[in-house]
């Protein structure tokens, strides 16, 4: 019986370490990236949205990852 118990907090464990945090909370995705650069290692300007200011969002690029807005969308 211990060791059920013990193997469901783990497995709560887990889940829990997997949920986002809600600080950071965002409505919208990163772009796609339809071309990679050819560098190994390309530079990285933010490795997370905590990284970037408070309207903008960590996303890859086509060489590395920077901080980026939402793109405005007008109706037309």
């Amino acid at each position: 019986m211990k060791s059920v118990a013990a193997l469901l907090l783990v497995g709560m464990l887990i889940l829990w370490t997997e949920l986002p945090t809600g600080t950071r909370c965002s409505t919208w995705s990163c772009p796609p990236v339809r071309i990679t650069c050819a560098l190994h290692n390309p530079p990285n300007q933010c490795y997370t949205d905590r990284q970037c200011p408070r309207s903008k969002k960590c996303c890859p690029t086509f060489c590395g990852r920077k901080c980026l807005s939402r793109k405005s969308t007008l109706p037309i």
